[in-house]
């Protein structure tokens, strides 16, 4: 009986003594690491080089997380992948983000992948289109309509008091400048990124929109089921230090993150092109903000502007408060490594 008794006492002792480790502790473990699954905006493309390179660097095995990848077709997407359970943490636009809570999903951003606002519309210089309001009338390419780059145009169009009934919006897939080459569409709403390939691919002479100059809010954020963010709290912590060591990879070392989306990434044949996208996206990911309060934090003045004004411009019904679906409590600490 007594011997039975220690047992007890000294399981209970492991156990405390296991619960006072730190999370890396435990991943080093012989523990199962925890299954935390992405919902892209995209296919896996070197722009998100940071999701796909854990077999090559182990940011995410170190922090006992297996990392998997849904790709989608637009941040809309990567909204409904995570409302399905097809994944854990949808990689989405703010618009996208505000339209869903507005049909009343109950979703919680953690992670501001993008503080800069990447979006744009362009169109050949002969076209000139120079303003919003020179797109009246006008056919307009986007990525898909449950995209980013569609949630920006709106922003634009109606910012010149215009609505999408005034344009004729055509859906030509990602990062795609020949129906504007072949005149197919007079613009076509892009980010930085699509724009920076198109431009090697002989675009040529262009006027370019920046969404960012009248409406600079984040490009992207990780959001996820208000359920999942409380039962999944410790993972999802874990996987955010796991997201943003490898971002700080990135950025501190673009020649070798270039070198790995060659292998890993579905566009990236080129590694001097993607060594352009990847600096334009560690470009994207820091601000001011981030610089004092490390990647991944989360800008609530802005985002509240930015639901205020989708709001203004009739592009959701209802009044948000950023501050209710945004958690900064999940982010890495500054001063973690």
């Amino acid at each position: 009986m007594h011997h039975h008794t220690m047992t007890a006492l000294s399981r209970r002792r492991l156990l405390a003594a296991l619960a006072a480790l730190p999370a890396a502790a435990w991943a080093q473990g012989p523990g199962r690491p925890d299954k935390i699954t992405v919902a892209g905006w995209n296919k896996p493309i070197v722009e998100v080089t940071p999701l796909l390179v854990d077999e090559d660097k182990g940011f995410y095995r170190a922090q006992g997380i297996d990392l998997a990848y849904v790709p989608g077709a637009g941040g809309g997407d990567a909204i409904r992948n995570i409302l399905s359970g097809q994944a854990d943490v949808a990689f989405t636009d703010p618009g996208s983000l505000f339209a869903a809570l507005d049909k009343g999903e109950k979703l919680r951003a953690i992670y501001d992948i993008y503080p800069q606002n990447v979006f744009n519309v362009v169109s050949l210089k002969g076209s000139n289109i120079t303003k919003p309001a020179d797109l009246k009338g006008k056919k307009i390419g986007v990525y898909s309509l449950s995209s980013g780059t569609r949630q920006n145009l709106l922003v634009l169009l109606h910012q010149a008091g215009l609505k999408e009934s005034d344009v004729t919006i055509v859906v030509t897939g990602l990062l795609n400048f020949a129906p504007l080459l072949q005149g197919q569409v007079d613009a076509t709403a892009a980010t930085d990124t699509g724009l920076l390939v198109g431009r090697r691919r002989g675009l040529g002479e262009v006027n370019v929109m920046e969404v960012g100059r009248s409406l600079n809010v984040s490009s992207d954020l990780f959001v996820v089921r208000e359920e999942v963010f409380q039962q999944k709290k410790a993972a999802l912590r874990r996987f955010l230090q796991a997201y943003r060591d490898a971002a700080a990879w990135m950025i501190a070392k673009p020649e070798e993150a270039a070198q790995l989306a060659a292998r890993r990434a579905i566009d990236g044949s080129d590694p001097a092109v993607n060594l352009e996208i990847i600096r334009l996206r560690n470009a994207a990911s820091v601000s001011a903000l981030t610089r004092l309060k490390g990647l991944g934090a989360m800008d609530l003045d802005s985002l509240q502007k930015a639901a205020d004004a989708y709001r203004q411009l009739g592009l959701i019904g209802n009044p948000l408060k950023v501050a209710e679906v945004v958690s900064q409590e999940l982010l890495p600490l500054r001063g973690t490594p």
